[in-house]
């Protein structure tokens, strides 16, 4: 996890507010809900499926067992069994899922604060 970011800005999900850093991660992950996910994944054009939404289950529950966002291995893991039922593996089926990479849409979209580079798998 980084240290303080340079810009905080304020998003408006519904009547609530979150924070956001510079690079659009929450910087409370206790902030995140469900509609706060729909609004992050809406500004990355991402439409959620049943895969995404275990996906971000997975790293939710991830986060609240270990106090840090899941490393990219770890998801990519959690996926291999359906992956292989599509003839994936789960790297593939992660980058299907989040086009555009595991930190750049998974972490955001699942209210995770900025990993470290090394956690991007």
């Amino acid at each position: 996890m980084r240290t303080r970011p340079d810009v905080v800005s304020e998003l408006t999900v519904g009547d609530r507010v979150v924070h956001l850093d510079e690079h659009g991660f929450l910087m409370d992950p206790d902030e995140w809900d469900v509609s706060v996910a729909l609004e992050l994944a809406r500004r990355q054009d991402v439409e959620l499926t049943s895969d995404h939404w275990d996906v971000i289950g997975f790293m939710r529950d991830y986060l609240a067992e270990h106090g840090v966002a899941a490393d990219a291995r770890f998801v990519m893991r959690f996926l291999e069994d359906r992956a292989r039922k599509q003839g994936k593996n789960g790297r593939e089926l992660l980058f299907e899922l989040f086009p555009y990479g595991y930190v750049g849409q998974a972490c955001r979209i699942s209210g995770m604060r900025q990993p470290r580079a090394w956690s991007t798998g």
